[in-house]
């Protein structure tokens, strides 16, 4: 007779998974993201940007401020006609003379709030934001009522679309 060989069976338990340390995880992590997010406020500008359907505007602005960015310099302009071209200085963007444009075109049109930074393709992000920065506001030395000198920031064209330099 042939023997049988009667193998014994191992028993296995299924495997636990130990979630002590992913828990020992979110129990700290968690709170620290909680906390973390009450602190950190990001600041959003609102742009007017254009809309995909290109239609006339039933009522166009009477006046509407144009900052085009190129390589060479800054430009002004009032969507007809160039105001003012401003070279580089040093290698640098004008801005300063581009806020005393900027303020000079607002005391001649307060109403107007209207204005449109154009960009070239190959302008680095950080001028974007400089050159909304003067368009949007300047600050005007000056002294408050009690005396005390400080910086005064003052409204310009606050609503501001960007897009493609033509």
């Amino acid at each position: 007779m042939a023997r049988q060989h009667h193998y014994r069976r191992r028993t296995s338990n299924p495997a636990e998974l130990d979630m002590t340390t992913f828990l020992n995880l979110m129990v700290v992590l968690v709170p620290f993201l909680l906390i973390t997010a009450v602190f950190s406020r990001i600041t959003i500008v609102e742009l007017t940007l254009p809309s995909s359907a290109g239609g006339a505007t039933a009522e166009e602005p009477s006046f509407r401020i144009e900052v085009i960015v190129r390589d060479a310099g800054l430009e002004i302009s009032n969507a007809r006609d160039v105001i003012a071209a401003i070279p580089k200085v040093e290698g640098e963007y004008d801005l300063s003379t581009l806020s005393e444009m900027v303020m000079a075109l607002k005391r001649d049109h307060p109403d107007s709030n209207d204005a449109s930074v154009l960009l070239e393709p190959d302008i680095e992000y950080d001028h974007l934001i400089q050159v909304m920065d003067v368009v949007r506001s300047a600050a005007i030395p000056g002294s408050d009522r009690e005396g005390d000198e400080g910086v005064t920031r003052v409204a310009l064209f606050t609503d501001i679309s960007i897009g493609d330099a033509p």
